[in-house]
């Protein structure tokens, strides 16, 4: 790995940790991370993809949720309708809609088709309602959240290039002028 691959590397991974210590994420929680490495390495998204760089990001996100107890999935392109690679136990557990196709750079994306090379028995599904996200370059992951979304902001954060946009959600609150809420709103 070189030096720019290391750093990329480092920021994948301290955004994880920010996230999940931020969102307050219990172990089991489900995390979707899009990613787009055009971004990353400073160009635009869909136009410049970086294999390589799809390894480096699939790795450090993969093993960082794994330290952590979380459970990764990762978003595919538009080409693929932004299905998500994840592992099977995970689609099973959440008794997610699976759909067959594998990702590749050009179709699903070089962090999802490095995802998918990665985990033990990769599986894809159609949609996911996540505890949280990740979003790597300005990919559009608020599909796969589960309402009600909350942004959440890390100073400084970026990975290489790219912008980076943090959510987690929350339980609706629900009632009216009477109702009352526990004192952690979660």
């Amino acid at each position: 790995m070189n030096e720019t691959e290391r750093e990329i590397d480092r920021e994948m991974r301290a955004c994880v940790r920010y996230l999940a210590q931020n969102a307050k994420l219990k172990p089991g929680a489900t995390v979707v991370l899009g990613c787009s490495t055009s971004e990353v390495a400073g160009g635009v998204i869909g136009h410049d993809s970086v294999p390589a760089l799809g390894q480096v990001l699939a790795a450090a996100f993969l093993q960082t949720c794994a330290e952590l107890g979380l459970r990764p999935a990762v978003q595919c392109c538009e080409h693929l309708n932004r299905a998500l690679v994840m592992e099977q136990s995970t689609l099973d557990a959440l008794r997610l809609t699976q759909v067959n196709v594998r990702p590749v750079p050009t179709a699903g994306g070089s962090t999802g088709a490095a995802a998918y090379d990665q985990l033990e028995s990769p599986a894809m599904a159609m949609a996911i309602q996540a505890d949280a996200a990740l979003d790597v370059g300005d990919t559009l992951v608020g599909m796969h959240i589960r309402p009600v979304a909350v942004p959440l902001r890390m100073p400084g954060a970026k990975v290489g290039q790219a912008h980076v946009v943090m959510a987690y959600a929350r339980y609706p609150l629900i009632g009216g002028a009477r109702a009352q809420y526990p004192k952690d709103i979660r």
